[in-house]
């Protein structure tokens, strides 16, 4: 559970950087939004942010419901790793078709790597790997079905304010990787 404390922790002390900067009325500083390439920090700063309390307290129970269990299966450097990268992707996917199907907007939060730790475990487990290798399904239907699983994922969540992009990105990427064994240190 090392790993997703330390998470939990950075996740803390970004919103307590947060909480400073919106004294400046810089509140919007560690948020992402296009282009990326004006702020690349928000790369990895809108993972750790977050818009409100409640919005920090939902995701840190979600991040502390599947963490430790994808922790028990890899090394704390993966781990991060997989937090920032599929945090980061989610984020970008939010902001770049979100900007195509309406006004551009800020994204900020953890929801879409902790939608890929839960993809991680939904689709990298023995039940699942067992079932996939008797239905004999070729990779490109395995994408096909992990797309759906995503949208169907994504829309138990599905309120007004929240990044639906960010959670099927973060959903479909967590079971890509979670039927490759990506994060297994084994």
């Amino acid at each position: 559970m090392r790993a997703t404390l330390e998470t939990l922790g950075i996740v803390l002390l970004v919103g307590a950087a947060q909480a400073l900067l919106s004294v400046v009325g810089l509140f919007g500083l560690l948020a992402l939004s296009t282009p990326v390439s004006v702020a690349p920090w928000t790369l990895v700063t809108s993972v750790y942010a977050h818009g409100s309390v409640g919005h920090l307290l939902a995701n840190a129970l979600g991040l502390l419901l599947v963490g430790p269990l994808v922790e028990r299966r890899t090394t704390r450097a993966r781990f991060h790793a997989f937090v920032v990268v599929t945090g980061a992707l989610a984020g970008v996917a939010q902001v770049t078709v979100g900007s195509l199907l309406g006004p551009p907007s800020a994204v900020l939060g953890i929801s879409g790597a902790v939608f890929a730790l839960g993809g991680y475990l939904l689709a990298g487990n023995v039940v699942s790997a067992t079932l996939f290798d008797r239905l004999r399904l070729s990779p490109r239907v395995q994408l096909v079905l992990f797309g759906l699983v995503a949208v169907v994922l994504t829309a138990t969540t599905a309120t007004p304010g929240v990044a639906l992009i960010a959670h099927a990105t973060g959903a479909f990427c967590g079971l890509v990787a979670g039927r490759a064994g990506l994060l297994d240190a084994r």
